[in-house]
């Protein structure tokens, strides 16, 4: 390596660089003190309201209401997933039937906002008790929480067919053309070959959609649904103290936390075959 070389990579960076790291260092040390800040007056908040009867009294309700939105979560995300099923393979499909059904629904479910889907379902079926009960389904339609699970896995079954869909396509087309070469039908190119390396790149959009179904059911209280939210609102009508939403949303957190980290464990197990190849 001759000197001017050696001189070339030990020069110093140029004031503009020198600058725009000093900014974000800067940024990072202020967004560091800031949640610094946020974080020790909660934990104040926290010990300062503490109020043990209170605690003694609700607690246990708010918990139960963590159960009930685990419960409304995983049924939804476990129907939807199937629901997604057909509708990803409409969204792939050139059939001029399937295609325009697919895409209807799902721009329907991601166009329009939870909460009026929501509203639509519980409030919607009331319109029509005397069908519903003409042909046996009024014992589902009025409990709210069948309504939650029912709108819920709608909605979620259209986002998951179209992260499904999306990562179907991200696969090089050549992984088609040559199981054809090889004269594997479709169907088992698309089960033991397509699929599973579609669902190492759907894992995390996947997860994500997880989390916001987990902070969107608080919206399952509004039409009476006792989940987290729900008991919290009941424990706040009786006490009027704001320690109870802080409660609820450090559970949340918890909840969406511990998520994110078996998600990680997931997505590193699932992946270990790429690391090795690397």
């Amino acid at each position: 390596m001759t000197t001017a070389t050696l001189m070339i990579e030990a020069a110093p960076p140029p004031p503009s660089v020198r600058r725009r790291h000093g900014a974000a260092r800067v940024a990072g040390v202020a967004l560091l003190a800031l949640w610094t800040v946020l974080g020790v007056g909660i934990v104040w908040l926290l010990v300062s309201g503490w109020d043990a009867e209170m605690v003694e009294r609700y607690m246990p309700r708010i918990l139960e209401g963590v159960l009930t939105t685990l419960k409304l979560v995983g049924l939804s995300l476990v129907i939807g997933a199937v629901l997604s099923i057909p509708v990803a393979i409409g969204r792939l499909s050139r059939n001029p039937i399937a295609a325009p059904i697919a895409f209807g629904y799902s721009y329907f479910f991601r166009g329009t906002p939870l909460l009026a889907q929501t509203f639509l379902v519980y409030y919607g079926a009331g319109q029509f008790v005397g069908f519903f009960r003409d042909i046996g389904l009024w014992w589902f339609f009025r409990d709210a929480f069948n309504c939650a699970v029912l709108t819920f896995a709608l909605n979620t079954a259209a986002y998951q067919a179209e992260i499904l869909s999306g990562a179907i396509r991200s696969v090089p087309r050549g992984q088609w053309q040559a199981a054809q070469a090889l004269g594997v039908s479709r169907m088992v190119t698309l089960t033991r070959i397509i699929v599973p390396q579609a669902l190492i790149t759907a894992l995390r959009p996947y997860g994500n959609e997880v989390v916001l179904m987990i902070k969107g059911s608080a919206i399952a209280s509004i039409i009476t649904v006792l989940d987290l939210m729900g008991q919290t609102r009941y424990a706040f009508s009786k006490t009027y103290d704001m320690q109870v939403y802080l409660w609820a949303a450090i559970l949340y957190l918890v909840m969406v936390e511990i998520l994110r980290r078996v998600w990680d464990v997931l997505e590193r197990r699932l992946t270990r075959h790429l690391r090795r190849a690397d």
